[in-house]
């Protein structure tokens, strides 16, 4: 028989409603509550329960996911609950926080007889539960199991390891990662626009570059585990003078030089470290301070 378990969703924003919209598509009882009970009346039409309060909406349901603006918003809510709520009770916290404050909170619900599982979604809320969709999960590994049927409902669920923080890890690495090449897509994209390029124009050329660099990963991590950096092919000296070139074209092209004069510093260092001759992936032992 197909899983049908009952969750709770509290915090509604975006993504929040995504998900209650997807759990109740499959057929799963869901329980709301927001700050702004307004936002709840579209979804409640749609079927789900509403509860009044934090506590009715702990109560309700043994699987409780918060999607939230932080770790803060968690204690402000769930605070209040008593413990005889709270107890027996899986958090999932799909909010955003440091890797410290994640751990903070298991031991806090921990102590208040809940378990916690934190969540990271990678996408955005319009593809929640679509095959794109994939969530990043950390904790106890039993608690994940027995509720695994439910969370693939609103995407891939991931268990990376049962330390609390490690979903916030991926979560950050993925964005850290996503942020900086969006980032630098807008600055090369104005780099040429400050010549009367137009940015359709260099489109494809951003998309072949993009597209590109998903082939020197897997060479990439295989260098970083084994702590050897091989210049055969472009030595961190060779980079390093085009990273000063560019941040040299910014200037002149009146351009914010932040972005490039990072990339700049760690070839610098790594060569001022002994590195010049070593490649590109050298930087690591910068970035680590290793």
């Amino acid at each position: 028989m197909p899983d049908k378990s009952p969750v709770t969703v509290i915090g509604l924003g975006p993504m929040g409603q995504a998900m209650v919209r997807r759990f109740l598509a499959a057929g799963h009882p869901t329980t709301v509550w927001n700050r702004t009970a307004s936002r709840a009346d579209a979804l409640v039409a749609a079927g789900a329960a509403r509860a009044t309060t934090p506590t009715d909406a702990v109560a309700a349901n043994e699987l409780v996911l918060l999607s939230l603006t932080d770790y803060q918003a968690m204690d402000e809510i769930l605070g209040p609950v008593e413990d005889d709520v709270l107890r027996g009770r899986v958090v999932v916290n799909l909010s955003s926080d440091t890797p410290q404050r994640t751990r903070e909170a298991a031991g806090w619900l921990a102590g208040r007889g809940a378990t916690l599982l934190v969540g990271g979604i990678m996408v955005p809320a319009v593809a929640v539960g679509t095959p794109a969709a994939y969530v990043f999960y950390s904790g106890p590994k039993d608690e994940f199991d027995r509720y695994e049927p439910t969370l693939r409902v609103i995407g891939r669920p991931d268990h990376v390891g049962t330390d609390p923080a490690l979903a916030q890890l991926f979560y950050q690495a993925q964005l850290d990662y996503f942020l900086t090449t969006l980032a630098a897509y807008l600055h090369s994209t104005a780099l040429v626009a400050s010549a009367g390029v137009t940015h359709t124009a260099f489109l494809p050329y951003a998309v072949a570059m993009a597209d590109s660099i998903s082939g020197y990963l897997p060479v990439a991590a295989e260098e970083l585990t084994r702590r050897s950096y091989p210049g055969d092919v472009a030595t961190a000296t060779m980079m390093g003078a085009t990273a000063e070139h560019i941040v040299g074209a910014s200037a002149a092209a009146g351009l914010d030089g932040a972005l490039p004069e990072a990339v700049r510093s760690l070839y610098d260092r790594a060569i001022a470290a002994g590195h010049g001759k070593d490649g590109w992936t050298s930087l690591y032992e910068v970035i680590t301070g290793r």
